[in-house]
């Protein structure tokens, strides 16, 4: 599962989830932008960075990373601390500033070596467990949908249907609802690519996924490139390339193409 994509869309669409995982007030939705950002002197790339408007001044900047995999390389830590000291360095910013580390697990966490233990009890450094949020109760919808990522398969379908209909009822407005929704779709397109389309189909109705940014990108008008890029969402989803080829009107060696560099 390519950890990094899915949580930048997430967090992207909705970054209030981020202080509710580090239970900080969240500021108005509006007011931060989450973004990716390259820090000039070493190529380092930050997964994502929650900025404040120029103005707001009193609001931290929020540096955000996450690890679905084994530090084999021992370089988390260093990397991170390095990435967020060259970014100020770089930007020069004015702001306070916060490090959030999510891992998908907690057994992903190698451990804070000697040389960061200042941060061990710092307010400005916190690290997130997916996996322990399945202790928690009455969780919101933000909190729910990072739940679902690492939830089992065999829990998915009905955890998914569930959460779905919570949207429905705690979200009045009708395309937040299906903004969310998508979100909901998409950790399933990532986490679950072994599900075929009727079981995503099952999952969320087939009107329903119809609706879904998968099938509208992958049936919008366009240059043939732009086609071709939804291909692997929609062989993600269980499609097979002859169905792909028929519903977007491609070559059907084209998309073959396409399906051997997934």
């Amino acid at each position: 599962m390519r950890t990094d994509s899915l949580f930048y869309e997430i967090f992207q669409t909705d970054p209030s989830i981020v202080f509710e995982l580090i239970n900080r007030p969240s500021p108005r939705n509006t007011t931060y932008s989450f973004t990716s950002v390259e820090v000039k002197e070493t190529s380092f790339r930050m997964d994502g960075i929650l900025v404040p408007p120029i103005y707001a001044t009193n609001l931290p900047i929020v540096f955000v990373e996450v690890q679905g995999y084994k530090d084999k390389k021992g370089i988390l830590y260093s990397s991170l601390f390095s990435q967020i000291f060259l970014y100020l360095h770089d930007y020069q910013p004015v702001n306070d500033w916060i490090a959030v580390l999510i891992f998908t697990k907690r057994n992903l966490d190698p451990g804070l070596p000697n040389q960061y233990q200042d941060f061990v009890n710092s307010q400005r450094f916190v690290r997130i467990y997916l996996d322990e949020l399945n202790q928690a109760e009455n969780l919101s919808l933000g909190l729910s949908l990072l739940q679902l990522i690492g939830i089992k398969a065999e829990l998915a379908a009905d955890s998914a249907r569930e959460l779905i209909a919570r949207t429905r009822q705690e979200l009045a407005d009708v395309n937040a609802q299906r903004k969310f929704i998508e979100l909901i779709e998409t950790v399933f397109v990532y986490k679950f690519p072994q599900l075929s389309r009727e079981e995503i189909e099952a999952m969320f109705g087939l009107n329903e996924l119809k609706q879904t940014r998968v099938y509208q990108e992958a049936k919008a008008e366009g240059l043939e490139e732009g086609k071709l890029a939804a291909v692997p969402l929609l062989l993600k989803a269980g499609m097979k390339p002859e169905e792909i080829a028929q519903q977007l009107g491609l070559d059907l060696a084209a998309v073959r193409k396409v399906a051997q560099q997934q």
